[in-house]
């Protein structure tokens, strides 16, 4: 078994946050989604003695290509990588990683997190193929799945405009044979059949279907999704309650000077914080200065000072300068905003 991760996408709905960082490797709560993502996976990569794990990424930096060979070693897997150099939807992506498209395997979305005990008990012989789902508000959104009964997946929907089921798919997957899944995704890009002029993996499943493949549907616990700036802080909130309770999310080398910090909350080390009120669901980064604000329900990376400010619902990125009041920012990288 091998474990295939796609992030080759521009994370076009994070900017200005994914100009120069790509989206798996934003820091949430002190680890990059990246991170978190393969420690979701530990247990699958223990038990089923997984030695290959697969990147699929477009035109990053050696600096980042190093991180990801870094995250992988620390697990002692060296990774393998293949390009999309423009990207062209899901199954475009897939496809770029034929060659490895063999035997069992596990898709796992680089911007998707799930706190779920019990994924390795789920893949057995007894099944062929898994789509882990959760139930949403907004399906429309999202690819979806229809069942029946017995939990069995009828019907594969790419972001449906009338309501059909609301079962998204959260970017997890299982399929016993991968050349399986390989054969679909040359039919469709050869076809050229595409979904909001874009090669979509739902086409792909849904053909597998119509000819006999059996899916089964299961459902995750915790899902958390970092498609754009909404979702991604209120992801950040999630993890930030659900690991509030067993750690302790405030650095010793932080320094607090007659300041509020309303829990939960995630604060790094050698970070100032003056005359502020912080909190709840918020994270901040390293070497940070906050001074005479109140900020509520934001991430803040690292070496970015900010003073007079009263946020909301904002996202603030490196080594940026912000001393302006306001309600809700989204500020990338290197920016200056006073």
């Amino acid at each position: 078994m091998k474990i295939i991760i796609p992030m080759a996408g521009k994370g076009t709905r994070l900017h200005p946050h994914t100009l120069n960082t790509p989206k798996p490797l934003i820091p949430i709560v002190g680890k990059t989604i990246l991170k978190r993502l393969i420690n979701n996976l530990y247990k699958v990569i223990k038990i089923f003695s997984i030695q290959e794990i697969i990147f699929i990424i477009g035109n990053f930096e050696n600096d980042i290509k190093k991180e990801l060979i870094k995250s992988t070693n620390d697990i002692g897997i060296n990774p393998i990588f293949y390009y999309q150099k423009n990207p062209q939807g899901t199954a475009d992506a897939l496809l770029k990683a034929k060659n490895s498209l063999i035997g069992p395997i596990i898709i796992a979305f680089s911007d998707t997190l799930f706190y779920h005990t019990s994924i390795e008990k789920e893949i057995t012989n007894k099944v062929d193929n898994i789509i882990w789902t959760k139930k949403v508000k907004k399906p429309h959104l999202f690819g979806v799945v229809k069942c029946d009964s017995s939990g069995l997946i009828t019907n594969f929907i790419e972001k449906p405009k009338y309501y059909v089921s609301n079962l998204a798919i959260v970017g997890l997957y299982y399929l016993k044979n991968g050349h399986h899944l390989r054969d679909e995704l040359q039919y469709i890009l050869d076809k050229k059949i595409k979904n909001e002029e874009e090669y979509q993996l739902t086409s792909a499943l849904e053909r597998m279907r119509k000819k006999g493949e059996k899916f089964t549907n299961k459902k995750i616990k915790e899902w958390m999704d970092f498609g754009n700036k909404k979702r991604t802080l209120s992801s950040n909130s999630k993890i930030l309650s659900i690991e509030s309770k067993n750690s302790k999310l405030i650095h010793k080398n932080t320094v607090i000077k007659n300041s509020f910090i309303i829990k939960p909350c995630y604060i790094e080390e050698n970070t100032n914080i003056e005359n502020s009120i912080i909190g709840p669901y918020v994270s901040i980064g390293k070497y940070t200065k906050i001074k005479n604000s109140n900020i509520k329900k934001s991430l803040i990376l690292n070496y970015t000072i900010i003073e007079n400010a009263n946020l909301y619902n904002s996202m603030i990125g490196n080594f940026t300068s912000y001393t302006k009041k306001a309600k809700e920012v989204s500020l990338g990288d290197y920016s200056n905003f006073n």
